[in-house]
């Protein structure tokens, strides 16, 4: 496994052991290069009565990918924090009618100051794409509390 793989498997086991939702959406964290992260979870667990993905099954996809890709940077960095969501507004665009994948970067945040013991505030825009389609478009504040 390349460092990379193993890093998105340590995600993975955290989502799964922490947040059991995580685990019964089959969130699976997919690729990551540093900038870009995407993650995916297959529609069936998600499904709703329209035969669509659940809207709730929407939010909480994307709100780990933000969520992921915060906890990747720290780790990239070498600190430590209690990442939380603070602040969130999703727009549902287009109905999921088939897998999803939810993609977001990294808005250039400095990691130091959890190193010194001071809390971070990250913005990011998570997408979440299906078919080739914008479906969903979430905007996340989260905050890293330092231990």
């Amino acid at each position: 496994m390349t460092p990379e793989q193993i890093l998105l498997q340590e995600l993975a086991d955290t989502w799964h052991s922490t947040i059991p939702l995580s685990a019964f959406m089959q969130i699976c964290p997919r690729r990551y290069d540093g900038i870009q992260f995407e993650v995916s979870a297959p529609l069936e667990p998600n499904i709703n009565l329209h035969h669509t993905m659940f809207a709730g099954s929407i939010y909480t996809l994307m709100t780990l990918t933000g969520w992921g890709m915060l906890w990747l940077k720290q780790r990239e960095a070498g600190v430590e924090g209690s990442i939380v969501l603070a602040d969130a507004a999703v727009r549902y665009l287009a109905p999921v009618r088939g897998a999803p994948l939810a993609k977001v970067s990294w808005s250039g945040d400095d990691m130091t100051p959890l190193a010194r013991g001071r809390r971070i505030k990250v913005t990011l825009v998570v997408e979440l794409w299906c078919e080739g389609e914008l479906c969903a478009s979430f905007e996340g504040r989260y905050v890293s509390l330092p231990h």
